[in-house]
């Protein structure tokens, strides 16, 4: 008799199982806030996910001897990116597991599987079928730092489950974390205090009713900003203008703000409010009912945490001061006027130094680590860690 066997999602009563696992997995776990379920079938619906346009995608679901279901793992290939890398690389998410390794070992083996039929030669994972602001990456520190909307969560002996594979940190994802009352380091202050006072330079929060051109704004500067990350890819307009529609139900336009030099954007700051302890109160099901369970419990929910998903400084205007100027600016709009208390960058990459040192240098602490893994297929290749972003 099999000890185990997969099945691929197909069905609904698939589907819910799929959603229904996590609940076994993380039961009695505090920390734990569900991944609403709509999102999670947006990115499997070629409909919602337009990188079906240029991939493809599996999912399944493992049972044991007894047709109970102990494990889901997904499978992926983004076709603009799995040839820019030495090993043709696909990825991997949306892992859950009991603890036990041949378990894993059998989610894992079917992935890979499907990938190296379809010419690949390396996985990613945990990651997701999309951006990587959200369901990206494996938290291996500090469990009990509450999570942020859009985070991985998992159990500690996840991590011994990807490396024990052999699954290898491909880079470290750092979550940033600092008091939004606590002042500017004085050297950031004195530069953003001339910035601030520079009738060149303009601060201007977000106006929801402007959506398309803040959306054009924040692209330009982004792509000015990313240009030399590995893989880059430019962002469109149609792309920038989906991540800003999608932001808008729960924009604070506090916590969006532009920086203009002679009227041209040249650094952003986006922030949303922390709704995970909201989230968290909804099972997952944000249906009719819990649409309705979230405005409610929206008003009743003292949102303390913002959460930075992004700064970018144009190249041309870094070293100058800017980063300070926003962070100054926000404490000031902030301070004595809102519940917020607390910040927290949802994360920097280890492979951009420069960044996390800016970081470090405006008050910020690592407040916890999440990695993303990769695994080569071929044993006795070399394996090669994310370039450094130099420049």
């Amino acid at each position: 008799m099999e000890r185990f066997f997969l099945k691929m999602v197909s069905t609904r009563q698939d589907k819910a199982a799929f959603h229904r696992l996590p609940f076994q997995i993380y039961a009695g776990d505090p920390n734990w806030v569900p991944q609403i379920r709509q999102e999670v079938d947006a990115v499997f619906d070629p409909k919602q996910n337009k990188y079906f346009t240029h991939g493809r995608c599996e999912r399944w679901l493992l049972y044991n001897a007894h047709s109970q279901v102990i494990g889901r793992i997904a499978a992926f290939i983004n076709d603009k990116k799995a040839n820019t890398f030495k090993q043709p690389t696909g990825g991997i998410g949306f892992f859950e597991c009991i603890n036990e390794q041949l378990a894993a070992n059998y989610l894992f083996d079917h992935a890979k599987n499907w990938l190296k039929q379809q010419g690949m030669e390396a996985m990613d994972g945990p990651i997701n079928f999309g951006e990587n602001n959200k369901f990206w990456g494996l938290l291996i520190s500090n469990y009990d730092f509450p999570t942020y909307f859009g985070q991985n969560y998992n159990p500690s002996y996840y991590k011994t489950l990807f490396e024990q594979y052999g699954f290898q940190v491909y880079y470290n994802q750092l979550v940033n974390y600092r008091r939004i009352n606590e002042p500017v380091p004085l050297k950031y202050r004195q530069k953003a205090e001339m910035v601030l006072a520079d009738p060149a330079y303009r601060i201007q929060p977000m106006e929801v009713k402007k959506l398309t051109k803040f959306a054009e704004d924040f692209r330009s500067v982004y792509n000015a900003a990313w240009v030399t990350h590995d893989n880059f890819k430019p962002m469109t307009a149609e792309m920038a203008r989906s991540i800003f529609k999608k932001m808008k139900p729960i924009i604070d336009e506090r916590l969006v703000c532009f920086v203009y030099h002679h009227e041209q954007p040249v650094a952003f700051c986006l922030g949303i409010p922390d709704l995970n302890p909201v989230f968290k109160r909804l099972s997952g099901n944000l249906n009719l009912l819990g649409k309705l369970k979230f405005l409610i419990f929206r008003q009743l929910t003292a949102i303390k945490r913002v959460n930075g998903v992004a700064i970018g400084v144009h190249p041309d205007f870094q070293r100058r001061g800017i980063e300070g100027a926003i962070f100054t600016d926000l404490a000031n709009r902030l301070q004595g006027k809102s519940n917020y208390h607390d910040v927290v960058v949802t994360w920097v990459g280890d492979f951009n130094p420069k960044m996390q040192f800016i970081f470090e240098d405006l008050g910020f602490v690592v407040a916890a680590r999440m990695a993303t893994y990769r695994c080569l297929f071929d044993p006795t290749a070399v394996f090669e860690r994310s370039p450094i972003i130099e420049k």
